[in-house]
């Protein structure tokens, strides 16, 4: 039987993962501060040592700091710890072991045109925040050590503590205010990116975009995630100029200059290379939200 540790098992994705694995018949090692949801607990702090991967014949790495915090702020620091240094740590334990690593679109330069974002579209810089910085710090780290690298975007699903509460917040008496014009986004349901976990432990290493098989026009799709929720919304939209003006100068709770541009700008992620691998994304948004 397959043992696969699952770094960040008691987080979103992490737990979709180890879920999936146990479904699968595979052995789970969960490796996080709190127990998952399934499989043996090891603790394990990420930001402080390396892991215990004692009898795991896999490792899926999708322990990480997730926040919309400025470049050079206090926060990065935490997030570094995390993100990078925990990776690298993590990779040095891992001792040929092969690892898929769970890293991010955010990765992507957003100064580049992202209509259609292939895995060779700059990583190096521009990133809004330090989330996409140190993710693609560790994006690196994990490419250089010959690990399987998954870029998803905008991970959703049942349990999502981030994308829906912070809509919810922004949502007053029915209306809710959207910068730019309606536009095409890719995301990624976390069944899918459970599902394009497990198969990578057969592909090649290498960045891999993951998403739904279509992209959304973004409106709609806010209006079909807050529906489930039994939420009705009317959707305005804000000339984006205004709102980076408004985010710039924290003028409105929640509003950032990275929520700002990926909202207001076309992202598509071009999901081809993991299709020639074999992989086919099973969910969509409205199963994914209905399981």
């Amino acid at each position: 039987m397959l043992r696969i540790a699952v770094t960040g098992a008691s987080g979103f994705c992490g737990s979709y993962v180890a879920r999936a694995a146990a479904a699968g018949g595979a052995g789970g090692v969960p490796q996080t501060s709190r127990p998952g949801p399934v499989g043996r607990h090891v603790r394990w702090d990420a930001a402080a040592e390396a892991p215990d991967l004692a009898g795991a014949d896999l490792v899926v790495h999708c322990a990480a700091a997730v926040g919309d915090h400025p470049p050079g702020s206090s926060a990065e620091a935490e997030q570094h710890a995390v993100n990078v240094d925990g990776t690298a740590r993590l990779l040095e334990a891992a001792a040929g072991r092969p690892v898929v690593f769970v890293s991010s679109a955010s990765v992507y330069d957003p100064r580049a045109d992202r209509t259609l974002v292939r895995e060779d579209h700059p990583t190096a810089g521009g990133h809004r925040n330090a989330y996409g910085h140190t993710k693609a710090a560790a994006d690196r780290l994990a490419l250089a050590a010959g690990a399987v690298v998954l870029r998803p975007r905008a991970v959703y699903g049942p349990g999502d503590p981030h994308l829906v509460p912070r809509l919810l917040e922004r949502v007053r008496r029915g209306l809710l205010l959207l910068p730019g014009p309606d536009v095409p986004l890719s995301l990624t349901a976390v069944q899918n990116l459970a599902d394009a976990c497990l198969a990578a432990a057969d592909w090649a290493p290498g960045a891999y975009n993951i998403a739904d098989a279509q992209p959304y026009r973004r409106d709609a799709a806010v209006r079909t995630v807050l529906a489930g929720l039994g939420v009705r919304v009317r959707i305005g939209h804000v000339p984006t100029a205004a709102a980076e003006f408004a985010a710039r100068r924290g003028l409105l709770p929640g509003l950032t200059p990275y929520a700002v541009d990926q909202l207001a700008r076309p992202v598509v992620l071009d999901t081809a290379k993991a299709a020639g691998r074999g992989f086919r994304p099973r969910w969509e948004l409205a199963s994914a939200l209905a399981a």
